[in-house]
């Protein structure tokens, strides 16, 4: 098996503190950023930051995936962990202060397949992941930027 990374980050104009609540918040913010390839998401239990555990389809490549997620947070305010519950598969979001706003990182790892198979998700997956995470993160930016703009 081979040991897949995929990862991608961006400014988001908005303090790092209400960036990583949002990301935390499985049950009302998480969601509202998700790009169109995530499907199903839900909150199996908990809702904000460690413990909650959630369930989502992902459709990328001509398939579709289903994962269940525990999260974790290394480092509370900082660092959230998303790790599958039927896979090696976990990513990270890492939220840093940076000028006005912060930077977030998302990176996903896992142990690809061998075979056929596995030459085409490391030559395919990364890629398609890569797109994904730029328009999740595009999407965090303006729903953070939505938000402070109707905050009194």
């Amino acid at each position: 098996m081979n040991r897949l990374e995929v990862s991608c980050e961006r400014q988001v104009g908005a303090p790092a503190a209400t960036v990583y609540g949002y990301i935390a918040d499985m049950a009302e913010h998480h969601p509202r950023f998700l790009p169109e390839a995530f499907s199903g998401f839900e909150v199996e239990s908990g809702g904000v930051g460690a413990g909650t555990v959630i369930r989502y389809q992902v459709t990328a490549g001509g398939g579709t995936r289903a994962y269940r997620s525990v999260v974790d947070e290394p480092e509370p305010g900082r660092v959230l962990t998303e790790s599958d519950t039927t896979s090696s598969t976990v990513t990270t979001w890492r939220v840093s202060p940076s000028g006005p706003g912060c930077q977030v990182r998302i990176s996903t790892t896992w142990e690809g397949a061998g075979g056929v198979g596995g030459f085409f998700e490391r030559l395919f997956g990364p890629r398609v992941m890569k797109r994904i995470y730029a328009d999740e993160l595009e999407r965090l930016d303006a729903y953070a930027q939505e938000r402070a703009a109707a905050a009194p």
